[in-house]
């Protein structure tokens, strides 16, 4: 509303939101249900809901329709809303074990235990744009009845984190049987700052603007001689989690649902002259919906900010730049009127030039430290 207080600035913010409305009113198009966008637009749908802190399909798409498809407007509507919604419980811990896994791959190993499961995906087929919006041809029943067709170890296949932790080739980076347990770090109700805890800079990268977050990796696995050093994934799974939360009389726990989640393990070759050469250290991401990029890029830099920590100014990068509102809401408010600013600009650059022209006229300079000669 930085507008308001200009000649007529208020009319004209008034009018502004008129001309969204009457556009989006007149169009001829019919009307995107929420069911539609949540339908055939899942991923942007997934990226909002990850990026708002807030797993509701409905809302997200709404979001999205509200701001005419710009995943960050929709990320700050979806945060907004979230800031008014109450806290009615604290929802369990959840083993990310229990993940009934609908997308499986392991590219570190041929033969995994357990099966590659591709799901659903276009990683694997040509970038062919399809101009033709009637439905596709419908695949041959037997291949959809055999995929659906699972069994129990196969929806819940073992780690391959796993294999090397039985091979011992796998630091041990868990927390000691007799630590006492700590409560994760709530980055919606405290700013986060390094040092910081691990669970908030995993929380701060699992809501962090997806494109920021994959920048921020590129250019950490970028060496000085621009090689890009060694990255290897053990897996990366999408699949469903419960969600439970204690309940109010019992305390026992209620599964009320569950929520679809992204995640991977990457493994990094340890090679530092403090470290383990002749082990592996694998980092972990997860995030909500299908977002496989985010998780890639969550578990490679969290391998780096365990090893390097705030030595190259990583940890700070990540939990104060790659939020979409924090960065996209700096860059937004330069649209906001900055005239008084900009004519102190001015003013100072016409003081400099009158000091000069005035030591020229008297045949005076200044020299670096102020005196005249």
């Amino acid at each position: 509303m930085g507008y308001s207080g200009a000649r007529g600035g208020l009319d004209a913010i008034l009018a502004a939101e008129s001309l969204v409305r009457d556009a989006r009113n007149d169009d001829p198009a019919p009307w995107l249900t929420t069911q539609q966008i949540t339908g055939r637009m899942r991923l942007a749908v997934d990226r909002v809901m990850g990026e708002g802190s807030l797993y509701h399909e409905d809302t997200a798409a709404d979001a999205l329709r509200q701001a005419e498809g710009d995943v960050i407007e929709a990320t700050h509507l979806v945060r907004a809303h979230q800031s008014t919604l109450p806290r009615l419980a604290i929802s369990e811990p959840i083993d990310p074990d229990e993940m009934v896994v609908l997308r499986r791959i392991v590219p570190a190993h041929r033969t995994p235990d357990g099966p590659q499961l591709l799901g659903r995906t276009s990683d694997y087929t040509g970038r062919i744009l399809d101009r033709d919006p009637r439905p596709e041809s419908v695949v041959d029943a037997d291949v959809t009845a055999s995929a659906a067709e699972r069994t129990e170890p196969q929806r819940r296949p073992r780690r391959f984190s796993e294999m090397l932790r039985e091979l011992d080739l796998m630091v041990d980076s868990r927390p000691a049987a007799d630590a006492a347990p700590t409560e994760p770090f709530d980055i919606a109700r405290h700013p986060a700052g390094p040092p910081a805890p691990r669970s908030a800079i995993l929380a701060s990268m699992a809501r962090a603007e997806t494109g920021s977050l994959i920048g921020t990796w590129y250019r950490s696995i970028r060496g000085p001689e621009g090689n890009i050093h060694e990255v290897t994934l053990g897996e990366v799974r999408h699949g469903r989690l419960p969600l439970r939360v204690a309940h109010p009389h019992t305390g026992n726990p209620v599964q009320l649902g569950h929520i679809r989640a992204s995640e991977c393990e990457a493994i990094e070759d340890l090679n530092g002259p403090d470290e383990d050469r002749s082990r592996f250290d694998v980092g972990y991401g997860l995030c909500f919906g299908h977002n496989e990029r985010k998780a890639i890029a969550m578990a490679n830099l969290d391998i780096a900010c365990r090893r390097f920590g705030d030595a190259d100014g990583l940890e700070q990068v990540l939990l104060l730049t790659t939020d979409g509102l924090d960065s996209c809401g700096f860059l937004e408010h330069l649209k906001l009127p900055h005239y008084v600013t900009f004519r102190s600009m001015i003013d100072r650059k016409r003081a400099v030039r009158g000091a000069v022209d005035g030591d020229e006229i008297t045949g005076r300079h200044a020299d670096p430290i102020g005196r005249t000669c």
